[in-house]
């Protein structure tokens, strides 16, 4: 039989703070049109949200990660892959299909031993050297707009979690007191 072990508030909690996190990257997609929402920052706001602290979540590991999967995919799309797109069907056995093959197994070689040479270990950057050697965001202004994302993700946690600390945490005290 199962048994729940987790915290509703700790999972309303940290369910709240990737939602915000992701949304204002979902405003800023929405109000520039620039691919600033992406599916490796989803495993990144919810560790964010969950574990701020964690070794994983240091700026230079989150930014440094996540840099170093678009560099490696860069590199590995425009090496091998340059024109293909994996949302494409391609025939069997082709050469694209080939092609995208090869530039997703090297660049994620290339961004492990790199995250894991210069200690800038972020899991979800995996992810991203995938989305950008598979063609999805393979050009140099995409890179930029995936860091600068990642950036911004970090950038509204440290604010939220300012506020949940300077403003939330104290409220509910007094609440909890019914000293307000």
């Amino acid at each position: 039989m199962y048994q729940r072990t987790g915290d509703h508030r700790e999972a309303f909690r940290t369910s709240v703070l990737a939602a915000g996190l992701l949304a204002v990257l979902g405003v800023l997609t929405w109000v520039s049109g620039a691919s600033a929402l992406f599916p490796s920052l989803g495993p990144s706001a919810y560790v964010l949200a969950l574990r701020p602290d964690a070794e994983e979540c240091r700026p230079d590991r989150l930014v440094g990660g996540h840099a170093i999967g678009v560099g490696a995919g860069l590199f590995s799309y425009h090496a091998l892959a340059a024109g293909h797109v994996v949302v494409t069907d391609q025939p069997p056995l082709s050469g694209a299909a080939l092609a995208l093959a090869g530039a997703g197994v090297v660049s994620l070689a290339l961004t492990v031993a790199l995250m894991v040479w210069t200690d800038l270990r972020h899991a979800p950057a995996c992810a991203t050297t995938l989305i950008v050697s598979l063609g999805l965001l393979s050009t140099l202004a995409d890179g930029l707009v995936i860091v600068a994302a990642v950036v911004v993700l970090l950038g509204t946690q440290r604010t939220l979690a300012l506020a949940e600390h300077r403003w939330l945490y104290p409220t509910f005290r007094r609440l909890r007191n019914r000293t307000v």
